[in-house]
């Protein structure tokens, strides 16, 4: 990348969503503009593996070299490939087999679903504690109340998804568990201590600071902390003095959905870009909107040419993501699996289900 285009830089600093199962020509066009780190893929935009690959390489030649390419693959109730391949078990589910071979094994099937469609990113797992408060929101995403179970599962899911070449990312840090909102619709205070939070929450953060690839950045707030009632994705606090100082993260920081209400309602998006590339945020995503993505990216742009010191820090993180991408993200995705190759994957995958719900029913 040259260090000279602004341009270039504020775009290797997003992550974006796109409308449908084909690239349409205006998409073609903003993404030339923005050029960002890569693309995340939702059920609206997955038919099948051919369409999905094809959709990724024509997006993909307009972002910058080596893209993210992203789905939120958790299993349960946010599976993006449920339709398109088989229903994969949620994380609870597995985790309360309390067997590492297990959440190894739903990693490695997780990872080869997400090569067969030619991606190279699953953001998951959910490392939020499943308790009472939030139970109602996150159901069957969270793995575990007991931190400890929490880190084994993740760790040997993580194992999993590395086996095939596919990046992870934990979230949503500092912690959802103690949630009553859902952050999609209203930022929720979290009324848990910080003493608390380190010792619950952020436990499983600081056992796999060095295995997560990725960390993604709730938009909750705590107001029993010095984060005080700002989201956490807008808190330098939070981002930079718990996540990379207590916590000694050194991976890739990476945002929830900026169109969320959990942060919208708090900040128009031009405001919300800026504060989160200030307080320490890598990658910026937004999901839906292509008007959302150019105003928060033309925001940032304004910004860095304004401000001397700005620039420098849209730069500098510039330039760090770009040496992650070409460390961290396989770009051999090989070829779309035949029918009877894809037909196995599948199998693998009701099996894999079967096996959990046996063991869940005690059979």
């Amino acid at each position: 990348m040259n260090p000279k285009s602004l341009r270039e830089a504020v775009g290797s600093l997003m992550v974006v969503g796109l409308e449908a199962t084909k690239l349409s020509e205006m998409e073609r066009a903003w993404l030339r503009l923005v050029r960002p780190s890569g693309v995340i893929l939702f059920r609206r935009n997955i038919a099948d593996a051919a369409q999905t690959r094809e959709l990724l390489k024509a997006a993909c030649e307009a972002c910058a070299e080596q893209a993210m390419r992203c789905v939120d693959l958790e299993g349960g109730t946010v599976d993006r490939l449920r339709d398109a391949l088989a229903p994969m078990p949620a994380a609870h589910a597995v985790a309360q087999r309390k067997d590492a071979r297990l959440a190894r094994e739903q990693g490695e099937l997780t990872g080869r679903a997400v090569r067969a469609f030619g991606m190279n990113t699953t953001l998951a797992p959910v490392l939020d504690l499943r308790l009472p408060e939030s139970e109602p929101i996150l159901g069957t995403r969270a793995a575990a109340s007991d931190a400890d179970k929490v880190v084994d599962y993740a760790r040997a899911f993580l194992d999993g998804l590395k086996a095939h070449g596919v990046t992870g990312c934990g979230k949503h840090f500092p912690g959802l568990g103690g949630g009553t909102l859902d952050s999609h619709r209203q930022m929720p205070e979290i009324e848990r201590s910080f003493d608390q939070l380190m010792r619950e929450d952020i436990a499983p953060y600081h056992a796999l600071r060095h295995a997560l690839p990725m960390v993604m950045v709730s938009h909750a707030a705590y107001p029993a902390t010095e984060g005080g009632t700002t989201p956490a994705s807008l808190s330098r606090f939070w981002i930079e003095k718990v996540l990379r100082g207590r916590v000694g993260y050194r991976g890739l920081v990476f945002s929830d959905d900026m169109e969320m209400g959990g942060v919208l309602n708090a900040r128009p998006i031009e405001e919300a870009t800026v504060t989160a590339l200030e307080a320490g945020m890598d990658v910026i995503e937004v999901c839906h909107s292509a008007e959302r993505i150019l105003r928060g990216f033309e925001a940032v742009v304004r910004e860095a040419e304004r401000s001397a010191e700005f620039r420098a820090l849209v730069m500098k993180r510039a330039r760090g993501v770009d040496a992650w991408r070409k460390k961290q993200l396989s770009t051999n995705v090989g070829e779309v699996p035949d029918a009877v190759g894809f037909e196995t994957l599948r199998d693998a995958i009701r099996r894999f289900g079967e096996k959990v719900n046996a063991g869940e029913s005690g059979q």
